[in-house]
């Protein structure tokens, strides 16, 4: 087999260059010298048919060819990282810790069965829980803090196993306000949005999502629906929370669901991914995966 003339470590140099746009900073992301990353793209462009980088002033340029190799290269270091971090796990054998991250959509409590089967099985292998909002459970999947996550909406160009569905419902403490004298037709936007309701807020830090109904102009924002609950049981504010969530309140007559109008209601599909690809994954990973996906696509 005929081996390849570029190196990897030619192909590392080129994408740093572009990633942090211009060879100094390139040179100290890849702790190099600046006369290295340069000769490293030299070579790189004598190598090739036609430049992957042009000089413009003082900044390094794609070429058209160039926006091509980039993600050819970005392609190739991937592929070349995954390779040596599947060796590293058959070396190491079964994962020490599996880290999952479940959007707060996701009432927790559903995935104790599962843990606990998974403990069982592989006993000698530390669970770690992210609880994530919105934008930070993507994140937590793009920037690899987890290796399963079970969120609402899939990143474009990545795919995703079908989990469940999460019903989305309007609930308010039994004595509110919107409760006196509703209409035969329901509660609209335009009455709620007189009330306080409570939000939750988005963990990510690279960008902040707003999600659901966010009408009122009054407005508390709180890290977790299990705050939510309380604001909501000392009748402060209305929601829209996960029936998951509430469903042992409403059973006990602390929240009541509000009757909005047309019986509005929203529907989130959920899914669940693994950040590591194919054969990445290690032996307890992919078992926790398995047994997740199997949990809940099983009929009861």
């Amino acid at each position: 087999m005929k081996s390849p003339r570029i190196s990897l470590e030619q192909w590392a140099a080129f994408k740093a260059v572009v990633d942090e746009g211009s060879f100094a900073r390139a040179a100290e992301a890849l702790n190099k010298s600046q006369s290295s990353v340069s000769y490293a793209i030299a070579k790189l462009n004598e190598q090739l048919p036609s430049p992957v980088l042009e000089l413009s002033g003082r900044k390094a340029v794609l070429t058209v060819d160039g926006q091509v190799m980039y993600r050819r290269a970005t392609e190739l270091l991937q592929q070349a990282l995954a390779a040596e971090h599947t060796a590293a796990q058959l070396a190491k054998g079964i994962e020490p810790e599996v880290v999952i991250a479940v959007d707060g959509l996701l009432e927790p409590g559903q995935l104790l069965p599962v843990l606990e089967n998974f403990s069982r099985i592989f006993p000698m292998t530390r669970l770690r829980l992210l609880e994530t909002q919105l934008s930070g459970t993507e994140e937590a999947l793009l920037e690899k803090k987890a290796d399963i996550v079970i969120l609402q909406q899939i990143p474009v160009g990545h795919i995703g196993v079908p989990l469940c569905v999460v019903k989305m419902i309007a609930v308010a403490h039994p004595g509110h306000p919107l409760f006196v004298s509703p209409s035969d037709n329901g509660i609209n936007d335009f009455e709620l949005r007189s009330w306080r309701q409570v939000v939750i807020r988005d963990s990510g830090q690279r960008r902040v999502q707003d999600a659901g109904w966010l009408g009122s102009e009054q407005r508390w924002t709180v890290s977790h629906f299990s705050t939510s609950l309380k604001v909501l049981k000392a009748g402060l504010a209305f929601a829209f929370i996960p029936f998951d969530w509430v469903k042992a309140e409403i059973d006990a007559g602390n929240l009541k669901q509000l009757p909005l109008s047309l019986g509005a209601e929203r529907r989130l599909p959920m899914h669940l991914m693994m950040t590591a690809a194919g054969d990445c994954a290690g032996p307890a990973t992919t078992a926790l995966f398995r047994m997740l996906r199997e949990y809940f696509t099983t009929p009861v």
